[in-house]
C-alpha cells in the first residue's frame, strides 16, 4: 500500500518505516499517524519481516514533535481523539510480535520522543535530541510519554524532563537509560540494520516469546512474571524450531528457522 508520509523498505527479513515529511521536521500530524497504524499493521501482517527499524527522513529530525500548526486548532474533543490514534500508534509497535528499534537521526521532541519510547529498543545519532516539552505550550505529553518516558528514566528523572521541558542530547539519553548507544550520524542505520539483522536470524518464535514476557511481567509481581516465564518457556519446546536449534547446536552447524 502506497503512502504519503510513510516509507516502507523490506530487505533480508527487516522493515525499515521511514517518516517522510522532512520539511516539517517530520512532524506528526493527523495523516501522518494513521498511515503509521496502517503501515505497522501492514508489517504484522507478513510473516517474512522478523525486525521493524523505525526512523524519520533527512538528517534533522526522527520526529520534532506533533504539528502544532494543526493541534493549534483542536478543541478538546479533536485533541482527545487525536491522542487515541497516537496512543494506538504506540500500542500496536509494542503488540507487534517482532523487535523494534528506533532509528533516533534528530530530534525527537514531544510526540517523536513518544514513538520512539514505544520502540523495544533505541539507539541515537550524535545530532539527536530528546525531550517532553509540552508544558511550554501549556499542555502535557498525550501520545505516552508520562507512562513510558517514567518506565525508561525513572519517575524522578521523568518529573524533571516533563515539569521543565527541557530537552536533553543524545550523550545525556544515553546516560539516563534512555538510548542504548550513541553513534556518529552515518553509522546509525548501519548499526540498526546490523542489529535487525542479527535479531532476524534468532528463533522467531522465541524472540517473539520472549519480547511478550518482558513487557507483561514488567507489571506484574515476580513471582506472577516468573509464572509466565515458564509457561512461555515450556510452550517452546511444542515448536519444531525448538527442535531445528537444538539438533543444529548439536550437530553443529546454522539453524533453519521456520517460525514453526
Amino acid at each position: 500500500m502506497p503512502f504519503e508520509n510513510v516509507l516502507i523498505e523490506t530487505h533480508d527479513g527487516v522493515a525499515t518505516l521511514t517518516i517522510n515529511r522532512p520539511k516539517s521536521l517530520n512532524a506528526l500530524n493527523t495523516a501522518t499517524v494513521a498511515e503509521l497504524c496502517l503501515a505497522v499493521e501492514q508489517v504484522a501482517d507478513d510473516r517474512s519481516v522478523k525486525a521493524l527499524i523505525l526512523t524519520g527522513a533527512g538528517d534533522k529530525a526522527f520526529v520534532a514533535g506533533a504539528d502544532i500548526a494543526e493541534m493549534a486548532h483542536m478543541a478538546s474533543p479533536a485533541a482527545l481523539t487525536f491522542s487515541e490514534l497516537g496512543h494506538r500508534l504506540g500500542d500496536l509497535l509494542e503488540s507487534l510480535p517482532i523487535p523494534t528499534i528506533a532509528a533516533v537521526n534528530g530530534f525527537a521532541l514531544g510526540g517523536g520522543c513518544e514513538l520512539a519510547m514505544a520502540c523495544d529498543l533505541i539507539y541515537a545519532s550524535e545530532k539527536a535530541r530528546f525531550g517532553q516539552p509540552e508544558v511550554n505550550l501549556s499542555v502535557i505529553p498525550g501520545f505516552g510519554g508520562t507512562s513510558r518516558l517514567a518506565r525508561r528514566v525513572g519517575p524522578h528523572r521523568a518529573r524533571e524532563l516533563i515539569f521543565t521541558g527541557d530537552l536533553i542530547d543524545a550523550a545525556h539519553a544515553e546516560r539516563y537509560g534512555l538510548v542504548l548507544a550513541v553513534l556518529p550520524p552515518e553509522q546509525l542505520l548501519p548499526h540498526c540494520r546490523e542489529v535487525a539483522k542479527k535479531i532476524a536470524g534468532k528463533g522467531p518464535l522465541a524472540v517473539s516469546q520472549a519480547k511478550k514476557v518482558l513487557a507483561a511481567g514488567a507489571d506484574l509481581p515476580l513471582q506472577a512474571a516468573n509464572a509466565l516465564e515458564r509457561q512461555a518457556f515450556a510452550t517452546l519446546f511444542g515448536s519444531r524450531d525448538q527442535k531445528e536449534g537444538m539438533a543444529a547446536f548439536l550437530e553443529k552447524r546454522p539453524p533453519r528457522f521456520e517460525g514453526h
